[in-house]
């Protein structure tokens, strides 16, 4: 614990006082000053960001966050006043720069205006805590600095940089505390969320721990990327029930948009940022992230217990679909997400002709605007021509729990 550390660094100073006679003129002011050395930097890092603010973060909306000094409790206790924090919005180059020199630089100037971004640093006698909460705070304005080549905002990175001055006792030595949040992204209007929400889960997910601000590899291994999509999808779905290795296929197919390569031939593969959330998709108008976070927000809002039930395959091509029901008795169908619209659920099913020839039919998909107005489960139950959910359960047994009330509800 940092209490420890302090109070066994108090001792060893005291000790070094007793024995000044014996240590000599020379010996005794650098170890004074090694001293002073090891207790800056024990109190430098023992100054933490406790709730970090929002990584997508919107202009004009305000937000929260809350700054702890872990050694504040036993180093301020004999402070008149509470010392103040303040928290600046930095660029990536000025968070480099801090780093760089080991926080020790103090910032020359804030890329944007916060209003309400001066707190009192103060200790909380019941739980024993030294914090600064910022709970009213606004970003107003943002400074954009110069992007590198095809960058757009949405891959622009700052931070939060908190800061201040405090002067310790007994040993009266003045520091000053600096801390970084997590890279944020800063958008100005709502049609930008999709964009910033992949800067940040890219830089979340594939940064290094100690890293310089905030470099972030440009290609990751196939297999990373699908654990964190999982991570991503059950996180945002609130769902116990992952993707399967059958999603993770058509998910290789789709970003690499290979049609021909086996399940295997992907394992060793190295998936692009510019794969991810830059290029668009071949026939589409949108990227493989827009369309994944659409599939996200739809099932999240929509569709949880059916995915939870196992009664969506969703991540499903449609020629894969026509191989699977073509030999299946008339009205078997599946439920799989769209391929060609944001934030859709198609049900696929089986018709046969007078002959005995097969015919698989897609309904088009329903959006989460649609399914608010009717539940999937009663869309189901709506429609005669479905009779069994692939492979062979009957729709009332697979769906039954799932159906409303005459007039539906959300699903």
């Amino acid at each position: 614990r940092c209490e420890s550390l302090i109070e066994v660094y108090f001792q060893l100073q005291q000790q070094v006082m007793a024995a000044s006679t014996e240590l000599g003129p020379e010996l005794l002011p650098r170890l004074l000053e090694r001293f002073n050395e090891v207790l800056t930097s024990l109190v430098k890092s023992s100054f933490l960001v406790e709730k970090q603010p929002p990584q997508v973060l919107k202009t004009q909306t305000k937000f929260q966050a809350s700054v702890r000094f872990l050694l504040g409790p036993q180093l301020l206790k004999a402070v008149p006043k509470p010392y103040m924090v303040r928290a600046d919005m930095v660029t990536e180059k000025q968070a480099r720069e801090l780093e760089l020199s080991n926080y020790s630089n103090t910032l020359s100037e804030s890329t944007g205006e916060i209003l309400h971004n001066t707190v009192a640093l103060e200790t909380n006698p019941t739980s024993g805590t030294c914090c600064a909460n910022f709970k009213n705070v606004l970003l107003k304005k943002i400074k954009r600095c110069e992007r590198k080549g095809s960058e757009s905002v949405t891959e622009e990175k700052c931070a939060v940089l908190f800061s201040t001055n405090v002067t310790l006792t007994p040993s009266n030595i003045s520091i000053h505390l600096q801390v970084l949040s997590l890279p944020i992204v800063v958008i100005v209007h709502g049609n930008q969320d999709n964009n910033a929400k992949a800067t940040v889960l890219w830089d979340n997910a594939f940064s290094d721990i100690e890293r310089v601000p905030f470099v972030v590899a440009e290609r990751v291994p196939w297999e990373k990327m699908c654990d964190t999509l999982n991570l991503k999808f059950m996180a945002e779905v609130q769902t116990t029930k992952g993707l399967l290795k059958e999603h993770y296929f058509f998910l290789a197919q789709k970003i690499f948009n290979d049609h021909s390569a086996n399940p295997e031939d992907f394992q060793n593969r190295h998936v692009s940022w510019a794969q991810f959330n830059k290029e668009i998709l071949p026939g589409r108008g949108f990227t493989f992230w827009q369309w994944f976070d659409g599939v996200l927000d739809l099932t999240k809002r929509c569709l949880k217990s059916y995915w939870s039930d196992r009664l969506i395959m969703g991540f499903i091509s449609k020629q894969y679909v026509c191989k699977l029901l073509s030999m299946e008795p008339e009205g078997t169908f599946l439920l799989r997400f769209s391929d060609s619209e944001i934030g859709g659920i198609t049900i696929a099913y089986v018709i046969r002709g007078k002959d005995g020839s097969s015919q698989v039919e897609n309904i088009q998909p329903f959006s989460a605007k649609d399914l608010s107005i009717r539940s999937l489960g009663d869309r189901i139950r709506d429609l005669g021509q479905l009779r069994n959910l692939y492979p062979n359960s009957p729709k009332d047994q697979a769906f039954g729990s799932h159906y409303n009330s005459e007039w539906g509800g959300l699903g």
